[in-house]
């Protein structure tokens, strides 16, 4: 599945508010997720990450932007307001880009706008959920929303033929499928043509072991941040497909 780019933009908006919203009061609490990390620390990554693709994505970049350029972090009570002016930005700017529109990207098969927009859905989502649990509060992800993060992770954030890792990273040697028990979706995850990579089906395979959850609890469980029950996949298959994640 895919959102739409006003789905998308939609996430982003929620999410953000939702962070700044579990910053405010909490900002030297830890995070669980981010070791060695405040949410002030926290507020500041997230405020960085907004700008850069912001500013990526407003001036057409083909390179990310220089690092002279990267604004200075604020005083910590000025931390959530800036955050706050700056996923604004975010969302004015993708919502008047055109998502055709070439831009640099890590992602080597997305080379676009469009990129950008869906790929900031779950780094603001995740955050979001970051930022709640350092303060104690719940945190819900729309089931749509997370289904289709899990998707872009697994198509974008796994080692692929279009985005091989270097140094080769060792091969899955097997199949292992995830299956969104909310919404229905399912993916199955298989060794690639080339060394070291893998390819993605669009459903549950028959006899492949199956991470299974919540659409969130799936996406959560992809960037570290929960266990989930793994009895029936065995330990070294998931240590292998962790080995092809990264999370940029």
């Amino acid at each position: 599945m895919s959102l739409s780019t006003f789905e998308c933009i939609t996430a982003i908006t929620q999410a953000s508010a939702r962070f700044a919203q579990a910053a405010r009061g909490s900002l030297d609490a830890a995070v669980e997720g981010c070791p060695d990390w405040s949410v002030a620390d926290l507020v500041w990554h997230l405020s960085e990450v907004h700008w850069f693709w912001a500013t990526i994505v407003e001036e057409g970049l083909d390179a990310p932007p220089a690092e002279s350029r990267k604004p200075a972090r604020p005083e910590e009570e000025r931390l959530v307001e800036t955050f706050v002016v700056g996923a604004a930005r975010l969302v004015q700017v993708l919502r008047e880009a055109d998502q055709a529109a070439p831009c640099w990207t890590w992602a080597g098969g997305q080379q676009d706008v469009a990129f950008v927009t869906r790929h900031q859905v779950q780094e603001t989502v995740v955050h979001a959920w970051d930022a709640a649990r350092a303060a104690g509060a719940s945190w819900h992800v729309d089931e749509d929303v997370a289904a289709d993060a899990v998707d872009e992770f697994l198509h974008f954030s796994v080692a692929s033929q279009d985005d091989p890792d270097e140094p080769t990273t060792p091969p899955l040697e097997g199949s292992i499928a995830f299956l969104a028990l909310d919404t229905g979706d399912g993916w199955t995850l298989s060794d690639g043509t080339r060394p070291g990579t893998a390819q993605v089906a669009p459903e549950v395979l028959t006899g492949v072991p199956v991470v299974s959850g919540r659409a969130a609890e799936l996406l959560l469980w992809l960037y570290g941040r929960i266990p989930l029950q793994t009895l029936d996949v065995p330990d070294e298959l998931v240590a292998r497909f962790r080995a092809l994640c990264f999370t940029d």
